[in-house]
């Protein structure tokens, strides 16, 4: 791809002046205000500089700074805050003293800005070549027919599937990466001096993550563009950052070179966020409070025959019914499963693999179409209404967001009180004292009980939403992706209180995640789900080395190691040519994964589904191939922090 038809006059000059970094900050300071109107300091003084060409990452926990000190590089303060003191210079700008007009002609045009979810950037009433073209039309950079061609070009340097025509698409019609690669391609179309891109991969699954960090990382280099990279994840930051600025309330901890900063970090903050970020630490931590015996002791010999929960040929989805009287799409597609008392079974796959489904169907929230779901050896109703209280109380959800989850209107005490008085009728001095005990099972002091959720962080929201399951006392706890949205330390905390928890109550988890390094630190067995397909079931130790399905060494080879360069050693999605095949069967059950996978056979997989069957070292998947056909194929993945892959 020649990326020098693409390169205008601003970005031209922006090479020229090589000797003067393009951003300097010094002593910049942001308040916000107090509910009784007194500011509070939240960015402290913080100086840096960015060299033109070079990619700054700020990295740090959630209420650090780096997302206000990023927003500041466009003179623009969050509702409630105010750049309070410092100086910020782009180029030849000085940020600081421009009146808003400045402001309005600088974004989108000097400066462009990266947000986390594409999805709510895009109108959805708007093709995305007009979205993508509206602020060099606006700034008037280019005329209509030069902006659509240089979007086009950029659509093609950002590998995005027919870039001749997916600008004529709705945000709707393409996936998150894709929105995501096209936001990309509306932030350089101006040929901006300086790009921020805040969190632009964290809400991605891995297999498409490292399809856009490819992408970006490519035209970053190619048209040496200046970024500013903000981030929690060291992994990612590793492949994209020259520096590194290290933040923690507001303030700098640490600055220094990518290598540096990762693999021998003088601060001892600095220090936890790489512990807390290594697999290894991070697998040997939980492991070491993981209870011994999976199954309480005083469990009956009755119910110690049965699973606690078992799934069996669980189908479920949408659509007008075929002849089968099933649904016409499939979220869930035979789907059996079980889980032991005490035992935790992870659940992992992409967007739309139906993991979320599964937990809604078990907590009664979504009716399948065919199949059972027992507790204990009892059948679960289908639906909300057929099941009793009890019921109720033993399947506990844990959503996601917890955000969404806690009645923002009501204060932590009386979303603890809920259930206690729903599901044990506590009041009075018991209600108090059970929710005591529960802010101190979940490790949250007692004076947050007459808060409101928004006066917490996103770790003491997941902590009190995780509280709430609790106080119905178990037995099962579906968690659903419940530190996908959390920084690396915070997650780390919420993990090690599962497995404590897990230890002192003999409780049991269904654990949904997309992120295989959590999931193989918490979980005894691994379900791989892709395209509503149980494509391997296996235990934790089994997933250590290979063979693998073809979809689960997949996943693995996607997720980022901490240490530069990973991203141009791993072969990754779409980079390895696949074998050519024939005609495809029209059968529902030819494998789900034939489209991607690198192993296919002509003759064989897109004629002849499948068959489930058991591996040599445990578990079983649903593939042709064998163990020696897939141990010989797959090779040894990139070590991640001393854990064998």
């Amino acid at each position: 791809m020649q990326f020098d038809q693409f390169l205008g006059a601003t970005a031209a000059t922006a090479v020229s002046g090589q000797g003067q970094p393009l951003v300097q900050v010094t002593g910049l300071r942001v308040n916000a205000r107090k509910d009784d109107g007194s500011p509070v300091e939240i960015v402290k003084d913080v100086s840096f500089n960015v060299a033109r060409g070079e990619v700054l990452a700020l990295i740090g926990e959630s209420g650090s700074g780096k997302t206000t000190i990023a927003l500041s590089l466009l003179g623009y303060a969050r509702v409630g805050c105010h750049i309070a003191g410092g100086q910020i210079r782009i180029g030849q700008r000085q940020i600081d003293r421009m009146d808003e007009k400045a402001l309005l002609a600088m974004r989108g045009h000097h400066v462009a800005y990266i947000a986390q979810s594409a999805a709510a950037a895009f109108n959805p009433a708007r093709t995305l070549m007009d979205q993508v073209i509206e602020s060099a039309l606006q700034h008037r950079v280019m005329d209509r027919a030069t902006a659509t061609r240089k979007a086009i070009g950029l659509f093609r340097a950002l590998a995005l599937p027919n870039p001749d025509h997916i600008g004529q698409r709705y945000p709707h019609q393409v996936s998150g990466g894709q929105l995501q690669r096209v936001m990309a391609a509306m932030a350089l179309i101006t040929d901006p001096e300086l790009v921020i891109l805040d969190e632009p991969t964290t809400a991605l699954d891995v297999t498409t993550q490292i399809e856009v960090l490819r992408a970006f990382k490519n035209v970053v280099k190619e048209l040496g563009t200046t970024a500013v990279y903000v981030s929690h994840d060291l992994a990612v930051v590793a492949q994209m950052a020259d520096r590194i600025i290290v933040l923690r309330d507001g303030a700098v901890r640490e600055i220094g070179q990518t290598g540096q900063v990762l693999h021998a970090p003088t601060d001892s903050y600095t220090q936890s966020l790489v512990a807390a970020a290594s697999p290894a630490e991070r697998m040997a931590q939980v492991r070491e409070v993981l209870p011994a015996e999976p199954v309480a002791a005083t469990t009956s010999a009755a119910q110690a025959k049965a699973p606690l929960l078992r799934i069996s040929g669980l189908i479920a989805g949408y659509g007008a019914p075929d002849r089968l009287g099933l649904p016409g799409v499939r979220i869930l597609d035979d789907i059996n499963l079980n889980i032991e008392r005490g035992r935790t079974v992870g659940v992992i796959g992409e967007s739309g693999s139906g993991k979320t489904t599964l937990a809604r169907a078990v907590a009664g929230m979504i009716a399948p179409a065919r199949g059972s779901i027992q507790l204990d050896g009892e059948t679960l109703s289908p639906t909300l209404e057929g099941r009793t209280r009890e019921q109720f109380r033993r399947v506990q959800i844990v959503f996601q967001n917890a955000d969404t989850a806690l009645n923002p209107a009501h204060s932590i005490g009386r979303i603890l009180n809920r259930p206690l008085a729903f599901y044990h009728g506590l009041k009075g001095e018991a209600m108090r004292r059970r929710t005591a005990e529960l802010l101190d099972l979940v490790r949250l002091p007692s004076s947050v009980i007459d808060r409101l959720p928004a006066e917490l962080s996103g770790g003491q929201k997941q902590r009190v939403n995780l509280a709430r399951a609790l106080a119905a006392k178990p037995d099962l706890i579906l968690c659903d992706e419940v530190t996908s949205a959390l920084d690396t330390v915070v997650a780390a905390a919420i993990l090690e209180l599962l497995a404590e928890l897990r230890r002192e109550l003999q409780v049991s988890y269904m654990f949904i995640s997309h992120d295989i390094s959590t999931v193989r630190a918490i979980c005894d067995d691994i379900v791989v789900l892709y395209a509503g397909r149980m494509v391997a079931n296996r235990p934790r130790e089994a997933m250590m080395a290979p063979p693998y399905h073809p979809y689960s060494h997949l996943l693995l080879s996607s997720v980022p190691a901490m240490q530069q360069g990973w991203l141009e050693q791993v072969g990754g999605a779409g980079q390895r040519a696949l074998p050519p095949i024939g005609a495809v069967d029209a059968s529902p059950d030819i494998c789900a994964f034939l489209p991607r996978c690198a192993l296919r056979v002509d003759g064989v997989c897109n004629v002849v589904p499948p068959r489930r069957r058991n591996m040599e070292h445990g578990g079983e998947i649903l593939c042709h191939r064998s163990d020696s056909e897939l141990q010989e194929a797959q090779a040894p993945l990139v070590p991640v922090a001393g854990v064998t892959v």
